[in-house]
């Protein structure tokens, strides 16, 4: 996974830098993402390193699943990706593309685990609380956890903030043994 995010990142950042020249990024939010459900078909997946199908067969047949959707510009990427058998890292170009946009719109992705379901206003508030910490607007992702035991764990990009039982009692369990 690492790997190919290593190798998705420059065709994300380039991808990127013309969006934002073009104006263009919500265009390349759609096609990115529609591109990578092509990839991540299953058909697809059998011609891509399939032998028989050439690069310029596997060119044809991306694009003529994409058809209008895609720019002249996104055309080209698809190309450049099968001539190069890279074309299996479109998902990742797409989220590194998603995570670029976002931080370039100010906007950062949160992932809060609560280990019981929280009401619209718990979240609101602590929506806002952490959009007042970081100084961006938080997109919340949320789920429940009930491993959690109480409280919840926030992750936003490499940081992480624990404030469940669960976490307190391994710190503690950490200290304990040391």
């Amino acid at each position: 996974m690492a790997e190919a995010i290593t190798v998705a990142r420059p065709y994300a950042e380039a991808v990127f830098k013309l969006g934002v020249v073009n104006n263009s990024l919500p265009q390349w939010s759609k096609m990115l993402q529609f591109a990578s459900e092509i990839a991540e078909n299953d058909q697809v997946k059998l011609l891509i390193g399939n032998p028989v199908v050439s690069a310029k067969q596997l060119s044809e047949i991306f694009l003529e699943i994409g058809r209008s959707k895609f720019s002249s510009d996104a055309r080209n990427l698809v190309i450049m990706l099968v001539e190069n058998k890279r074309i299996l890292v479109l998902p990742q170009i797409s989220q590194l593309f998603e995570q670029l946009k976002a931080q370039h719109e100010g906007v950062v992705e949160a992932k809060i685990v609560s280990a019981f379901p929280m009401e619209s206003k718990q979240l609101k508030k602590l929506v806002d609380d952490l959009e007042q910490k970081f100084k961006r607007k938080i997109e919340a992702q949320v789920s429940v956890d009930p491993e959690l035991i109480g409280g919840i764990k926030v992750e936003i990009g490499d940081e992480i903030l624990d404030a469940s039982v669960r976490g307190k009692l391994e710190v503690m369990a950490f200290a304990l043994k040391s």
